[in-house]
């Protein structure tokens, strides 16, 4: 499954450009600009095991690094302060990685 089987493609063209420069990047706007938030919560689930790139039940950090890319493939990799407040805002109960119930609260946070 691809991101774009879930939202429009010109929303993730619009959403990934928003955020192109470094140190841009804020999860609540990018989640809602994505069309994500208005997603049923099947939907966010889906999104979030195309983000698991290693199937691994969670998005670890080197993952969230690559966030953007899981939406468009030519998108920016994230900063190291961009990843690290990406993961402080979705790791709940603080393991270092965030699971699908993390994910689908950080988005409908946003």
């Amino acid at each position: 499954m691809a991101m774009t089987d879930l939202l429009s493609a010109d929303d993730i063209k619009k959403a990934v450009g928003a955020f192109a420069a470094a140190e841009s990047f804020n999860h609540k706007k990018f989640f809602e600009m994505v069309g994500l938030k208005k997603k049923s919560q099947d939907d966010v689930k889906k999104a979030f095991h195309v983000l698991d790139k290693d199937r691994s039940g969670f998005i670890e950090e080197d993952e969230l690094k690559s966030v953007l890319k899981g939406f468009t493939p030519d998108a920016r990799d994230l900063s190291d302060k961009e990843t690290k407040a990406l993961l402080a805002a979705g790791d709940k109960d603080g393991d270092g990685k965030i699971g699908v119930d993390e994910f689908t609260s950080l988005v409908a946070e946003s």
